[in-house]
């Protein structure tokens, strides 16, 4: 009976439930910051912290009293920042953020201090364009182009790869990489190609930590190795991980 006893107060601990990966969003949606505890219990009496520890004030969201406590939230989440009544009666915690900024960007953590219990999850924001890619000159030997690929807006760094019309990965030189005054990264890399008829190339930039991708590919020909004629084919997908909330 003693183990049984042990075993159930054991594994009926209450403990937060988010999300592991990092949430992806771009300015100007709205996005849900998961976090609910289990076993499910009603909170809605319970006091809920939402901070981000990089600010100052640092809470965005305050839950005290059965309502919103605003006079201590960070003044950038004025009027952004709301939890669902019903939603907390079945423990569910998650924040909604609306009108997502750059700044916004960042760790938050979700505090439920009836048991001492936090867990955090990573917001970013990103506004990754569709890779760019234009002749940039004629490459040695002779019948080659140089072709460069630039995109922008990414965070975290991103990478950036070539590949053939099979998919194969093509050789470069590493990539150029600049990171603006908003912390947004801009990659670009050049490769040299060979003039075949009907060649194509694909310019591809991942971020493995959101698994987001952006590709452009295009077919390159020539009649002579005077002329070179570019024909952008497909234009850009963007594949990025769905989070569902439950």
């Amino acid at each position: 009976v003693l183990l049984v006893y042990i075993y159930v107060k054991f594994h009926s601990q209450p403990q937060l439930i988010g999300s592991a990966q990092p949430i992806e969003v771009v300015p100007g949606d709205d996005v849900i910051l998961p976090c609910h505890v289990e076993p499910v219990q009603d909170v809605v009496a319970m006091t809920i912290e939402w901070s981000r520890p990089d600010l100052d004030p640092m809470f965005v969201y305050l839950w005290r009293a059965r309502q919103d406590n605003t006079y201590m939230k960070n003044p950038m989440y004025t009027g952004r920042t709301s939890l669902s009544v019903d939603e907390l009666k079945k423990g569910n915690m998650s924040l909604k953020l609306t009108n997502v900024q750059l700044s916004d960007r960042g760790t938050y953590t979700c505090l439920f201090l009836a048991n001492n219990l936090e867990m955090s999850v990573e917001l970013i924001v990103a506004t990754s364009s569709k890779p760019v890619v234009k002749l940039v000159g004629i490459g040695k030997p002779s019948g080659s182009v140089v072709l460069e690929c630039m995109s922008s807006g990414w965070y975290p760094e991103p990478e950036v790869s070539w590949m053939d019309s099979e998919g194969h990965l093509v050789s470069t030189g590493p990539p150029e990489t600049v990171r603006g005054p908003d912390d947004l990264y801009t990659v670009s890399s050049r490769v040299t190609v060979d003039k075949r008829h009907g060649s194509t190339v694909t310019c591809r930039v991942h971020q493995d930590r959101t698994n987001q991708t952006r590709q452009t590919w295009i077919r390159v020909s020539g009649r002579n190795h005077n002329m070179v004629f570019l024909l952008v084919l497909l234009v850009s997908c963007l594949i990025s991980e769905q989070t569902k909330t439950y």
